[in-house]
């Protein structure tokens, strides 16, 4: 099993551009298990590959109780961004602390699905925000580098402090 890198531990894979995959890369199926499966048993709405120590452009896309389904995203490029939000973001790699991170409404990318077929996707509201913060992580970027402000708290800490502090849309367009 692979265990969550921390800034604490880990921060030199953390802050490592990952590489693209190659779809002959023999070891994309079982990693892509891994990511899965890690994102289940954590409840995570997303995880990044070089989060577990894999160095790889594959982000796991799992938010199931706000209705997004499983979707692997691999080699990711944004190619626009439009509107503003403000999101106290956290992240397993970055444990105890939490930052208000100010993100697009909406991105539109580039990928590939787990079968090599190029897609061009939306994402907006909180997917747009989700899904950058795990591209971030691509590229060795941490939401701590992004934040206006941060705070420490823990998990319980976090869900009371986010119902007074929502996720903001600023602007759409």
């Amino acid at each position: 099993m692979y265990d969550i890198k921390t800034i604490e531990n880990d921060e030199k894979i953390l802050r490592k551009i990952s590489n693209e995959i190659s779809f002959e890369d023999i070891d994309k199926n079982k990693e892509i298990k891994i990511l899965k499966d890690f994102c289940i048993e954590r409840d995570s709405f997303a995880i990044s590959a070089v989060q577990l120590g894999i160095p790889k452009q594959i982000i796991y896309f799992y938010q199931n109780e706000k209705g997004v389904i499983n979707k692997i995203i691999i080699n990711p490029k944004i190619i626009c961004k439009r509107g503003k939000t403000e999101y106290w973001e956290a992240c397993l790699s970055v444990p105890n602390k939490i930052g208000l991170v100010e993100r697009p409404y909406e991105i539109e990318i580039e990928y590939y699905d787990i079968d090599g077929t190029k897609i061009k996707e939306t994402f907006i509201n909180l997917d747009a925000t989700i899904v950058n913060h795990e591209i971030d992580h691509l590229n060795g970027v941490l939401f701590i580098d992004k934040a206006k402000d941060i705070k420490n708290m823990n998990k319980d800490e976090r869900v009371e402090f986010r119902k007074k502090h929502p996720y903001i849309i600023v602007a759409k367009g």
